[in-house]
């Protein structure tokens, strides 16, 4: 059930980078919009330093707080573990 839970926290956030990916397309230019689709930690960055700006602090807000839920939410499933050793055995 967690493990269900971690995945609609991760479309959310998935809906929220998406959004500031646009934003970032429409008023930084195709160079950052490119690089924030690469390297998706410098669009969170990027969005929060032009929150205001854009008026998007509202999806900044819900992206971060996403974020630390899924953290939370995949570390208690168990999502995060892995298993050293021989392949097939679990400890």
């Amino acid at each position: 059930m967690l493990g269900l839970l971690g995945l609609l926290l991760w479309i959310g956030c998935l809906i929220c980078f998406i959004i500031v990916l646009i934003k970032m397309f429409q008023t930084a230019g195709v160079l950052h919009g490119i690089l924030g689709l690469i390297c998706g930690l410098y669009a969170f960055i990027w969005g929060w330093m032009n929150a205001t700006k854009l008026n998007i602090r509202n999806i900044m807000m819900i992206w971060t707080l996403l974020i630390i839920l899924s953290i939370i939410v995949n570390a208690l499933a168990g999502n995060f573990s892995y298993y050293y050793g021989t392949p097939g055995t679990t400890p």
